[in-house]
């Protein structure tokens, strides 16, 4: 006797689910928002609170600590994909008192890199542990590698020094499934860049740029939700310029 019972019903869906650290402006909101047009369960974070995002200060490790906590409690214990988004970009020129210089200094360090590599392990143990294996995507900057203006040596080598991170992190862990992308722009859009670029000659900075002009977030964002959902494991490792050829390597 033929059986005519309907087939089963294939397994649901289950989005990924995404960590992304300044997530409430410019390059992390259009991150943010191309990630949920994907079917992405985005948890954001921010320096104040609102709906599916984390308040945290990433200049203070505890701070980063909860927010990690607060983001798997938030995905019923699971993180499929952390975005290392946030970051700080302001003048600290070689004139400043020594104090002054060396606050200014350990901040961007502090937000760039440490709060950075604090997520990025608390990620790649929470994958160890589950065996289920993850991503990391780091959004740096085209200063990582021709580095950046005289007032902004502190930027510069938080970049670089995050784009060595992720190197370490995609050859340490690849045969675990633990992968990593990082992500290089030259200026974007948005109001992190706004004062420099508001006082450089704009005529001057397109031409330093074959394209002709600045990227915008949601060119970024294109790059990140590739990296972040669609990249081949075999690109691990991996940096991408996105700065319109104004350094090309």
């Amino acid at each position: 006797m033929q059986d005519k019972s309907p087939p089963p019903s294939p397994p649901p869906v289950v989005p990924p689910v995404v960590l992304v650290t300044g997530s409430t402006r410019g390059i992390g909101a259009a991150i943010a928002d191309a990630l949920r047009a994907r079917g992405a369960h985005v948890i954001g974070h921010g320096r104040s609170a609102a709906p599916g995002t984390i308040a945290a200060d990433l200049r203070d490790p505890a701070a980063v600590h909860a927010l990690w906590d607060t983001a798997l409690a938030m995905a019923d214990g699971r993180i499929d994909v952390l975005i290392n988004n946030a970051g700080l970009f302001a003048e600290n020129p070689l004139g400043r008192s020594d104090f002054a210089w060396l606050d200014a200094w350990e901040e961007t360090l502090r937000i760039n890199l440490t709060a950075t590599a604090q997520l990025s392990r608390l990620a790649v143990r929470h994958w160890q542990e589950s065996g289920a294996g993850g991503r990391v995507v780091h959004v740096a900057s085209r200063a990582a590698h021709r580095g950046d203006s005289p007032d902004h040596w502190h930027y510069a080598a938080s970049k670089g020094a995050m784009v060595a991170l992720h190197k370490t992190i995609a050859r340490g862990y690849a045969d675990q499934n633990i992968f990593s992308f990082a992500i290089s722009p030259g200026f974007v859009a948005t109001d992190m860049a706004a004062d420099y670029l508001a006082s450089t000659d704009a005529a001057m900075l397109a031409a330093q740029i074959p394209l002709g002009r600045v990227a915008m977030p949601q060119e970024i964002a294109r790059i990140a939700t590739f990296c972040a959902l669609d990249a081949p494991p075999s690109m691990t490792g991996a940096v991408i310029d996105a700065n319109g050829a104004s350094h090309v390597r």
